[in-house]
């Protein structure tokens, strides 16, 4: 006589040993995925669970094998791009290795990325990637960390954490642009950014809570050094937030004597403002002006003229954050990595000589 349980029934484990033909105990074993046994006896008890249409309770694993099977991704801005893509390399990595994502943006706010953090460890999820909104405000990360969970940084990293780091090389990708601007004759080189400060005005790099921001503004400054240009400071303009405030900042640039003979954009985003307000003022690209973009963006391939980009292996910084993170969950003790991956500057139709 078949004594499953009716459909409609919440199954449990116990239908689900009772039908395999074994014990409860063994049958948690497999289902919640944890302790040994034999591919007989696996196949046996999955079979019943299919058959049954059995669900894992999930706090119940957790409480069982200590794992929530889950991870916390924190990120700046989920509507950028830039991010968008990144978090694609995290949850196919983290999926092929059995873990669900819980993602959390904290649009560029520190407060609320503090309370992101909270919450995800509220949720008992196994480990964190994140991307600081600030890298001098990082106690709460500490905390994580001290808590014994593993962290990732995520393309911004942080010299008082000890964790494994994932960035690309901003500060050459930087100096290589700037140089290829000086050497095509640009002396008025400005470049727009979304970090902020509270008067909304540049004077130095501390000014910069964002470590991949201001490692490219390292880099930039360096070569308007190195060949001869000073003063470059005032040509960094900070506050890009939303498009709104970019199209103000752009335009006050482009409509002052001394109007910019090439922007560089830290982000897609702000390229796109950027070159809608070339539009809207009669100007062109790249006689007038010329136009090079931090990200890879679909859009730059395909507008005319197509937009020069600093492409970054946005995917590749995803998913090498996750690889690290899923082998710290499975043991690995090593001293902490901080991988750089190279980026590449491609070409398009967005540049000229200056005149």
């Amino acid at each position: 006589m078949d004594k499953s349980p009716p459909k409609n029934s919440s199954v449990t484990v116990a239908d689900v040993a009772r039908k395999a033909g074994v014990s409860k105990a063994t049958a948690a074993r497999v289902l919640g995925d944890y302790g040994t046994v034999s591919d007989r006896v696996r196949e046996v008890v999955t079979a019943a669970a299919r058959a049954l249409g059995y669900r894992t309770n999930e706090l119940a694993r957790s409480m069982t094998t200590g794992r929530s099977g889950s991870i916390g991704v924190v990120v700046g801005d989920i509507e950028n791009p830039f991010f968008s893509l990144a978090v694609r390399g995290i949850t196919d990595v983290a999926r092929q290795a059995g873990f669900t994502v819980i993602l959390s943006n904290s649009g560029e706010d520190i407060d609320a990325e503090k309370a992101a953090i909270r919450t995800l460890l509220s949720k008992r999820v196994d480990g964190l990637i994140v991307s600081p909104a600030k890298d001098d405000d990082v106690e709460h990360l500490h905390e994580a960390v001290r808590s014994g969970l593993p962290l990732v940084l995520l393309d911004r990293g942080s010299d008082t954490l000890a964790v494994d780091t994932v960035i690309a090389d901003d500060r050459h990708a930087a100096e290589s642009i700037t140089r290829q601007l000086v050497s095509l004759g640009h002396r008025r080189i400005a470049y727009v950014t979304a970090c902020d400060t509270p008067d909304h005005t540049f004077r130095t790099l501390q000014d910069i809570s964002t470590a991949s921001v201001r490692r490219r503004i390292e880099g930039y400054l360096r070569v308007c050094e190195e060949s001869g240009l000073s003063d470059m400071g005032k040509w960094v303009r900070v506050g890009a937030v939303t498009p709104d405030q970019t199209r103000r900042i752009v335009t006050d640039m482009l409509q002052s004597p001394q109007r910019p003979t090439a922007i560089i954009a830290s982000d897609s985003m702000i390229a796109l403002e950027a070159f809608k307000v070339h539009r809207q003022l009669g100007l062109t690209i790249p006689d007038d002006v010329s136009l090079v973009s931090f990200h890879d963006a679909d859009w730059t391939s395909v507008t005319s003229p197509p937009v020069t980009v600093v492409r970054q292996p946005v995917y590749d910084l995803g998913a090498t954050a996750a690889e690290l993170l899923v082998k710290r969950l499975n043991g690995a003790t090593e001293t902490a990595r901080k991988v750089v991956l190279k980026t590449e500057i491609v070409e398009r139709a967005s540049v000229r000589a200056a005149l």
